[in-house]
């Protein structure tokens, strides 16, 4: 089953997507938007991708407040969850996102990435551990049953 990851965010939206077997994550590409407020493009750049890569499920960060609260961006979060599950007919699953970006900076400056050059990585790579931890906790799940 292919599973794809998104790390959402008000000006780019990153994405990876899970190898054949469910075991690996990698990215695939930063979306960048526009405008926060319009979705159009974005959204027709991952439907695109979920036809290219045969996606059937979607895991969407979840931007919980670190004490666990729910803020404005989780809204939005859930606004978009909604669409994507109108638009696209899959399901969508929230991943707590927290420290991820703080995560993907970690990653970059220790491969060795120039400052300048990160930010264009960031989101793509927060997108791979969201999914990434998603894809290590039904592994977990599945060893559970044995």
């Amino acid at each position: 089953m292919r599973i794809m990851g998104l790390d959402y965010g008000s000006k780019t939206v990153g994405v990876a997507v899970c190898d054949s077997l469910g075991i690996t994550a990698q990215s695939v590409e930063t979306i960048t938007r526009k405008d926060e407020h319009k979705l159009r493009r974005t959204l027709a750049r991952i439907e695109a991708l979920i036809e290219e890569y045969a996606i059937e499920r979607i895991v969407l960060g979840y931007p919980k407040n670190m004490n666990n609260t729910i803020g404005e961006r989780c809204k939005k979060t859930e606004e978009l969850k909604a669409v994507l599950e109108r638009r696209t007919g899959l399901p969508v699953i929230l991943w707590d996102e927290r420290l991820t970006t703080v995560s993907a900076e970690r990653i970059l400056m220790e491969s060795g990435v120039r400052r300048e050059r990160r930010k264009e990585h960031v989101d793509q790579i927060a997108a791979v551990i969201i999914l990434q931890g998603y894809l290590d906790s039904l592994s977990l799940r599945a060893e559970d049953e044995y």
